[in-house]
């Protein structure tokens, strides 16, 4: 599909209340959407089913709290599920205590269906864990402290 022709179909979209369109051309297709309005309903349906999981985590969350405004906060860098380890029967990435450089993977975010690998942006040691495994997080919602 000529790109001058996605263009155009943006240029389309911008200028009306579409929020989504998809053009086949041959074997060609092309789908534009607005994102934010689909992306966010998606990961919050599973989150109310969840409702029991966030009594388990939210004592250490008010102490971790408080720990955050000390040390450098690792935030969600995405929208999805957080999971402490590579599979549920691996040990977690890191724990509480546990020294960190640049560029350590501390986490995955699964975010519509993939396995993304967050990542230490500084190094220093893990000074708490502030969301508990396999529960749904938000985009920039802290995750780690690092002092």
């Amino acid at each position: 599909m000529d790109i001058r022709k996605v263009k155009k179909l943006i240029e389309m979209m911008e200028e009306s209340d579409i929020t989504e369109i998809e053009v086949k051309e041959g074997e060609d297709s092309v789908r534009i959407s607005r994102g934010g309005v689909v992306m966010p309903i998606q990961p919050a349906a599973p989150a109310t089913a969840v409702a029991p999981l966030p009594a388990t985590p939210a004592a250490p969350a008010t102490p971790a709290a408080a720990l955050s405004t000390r040390g450098h906060v690792i935030a969600a860098a995405m929208v999805g599920t957080f999971y402490r380890s590579p599979s549920p029967s691996s040990p977690p990435f890191v724990e509480i205590g546990d020294r960190v450089n640049a560029g350590d993977t501390v986490c995955i975010i699964e975010s519509m269906k993939m396995m993304n690998h967050i990542k230490a942006d500084r190094g220093g040691v893990i000074e708490a864990i502030l969301v508990g495994n396999e529960e749904p997080v938000e985009f920039d919602q802290p995750l780690f402290t690092l002092i």
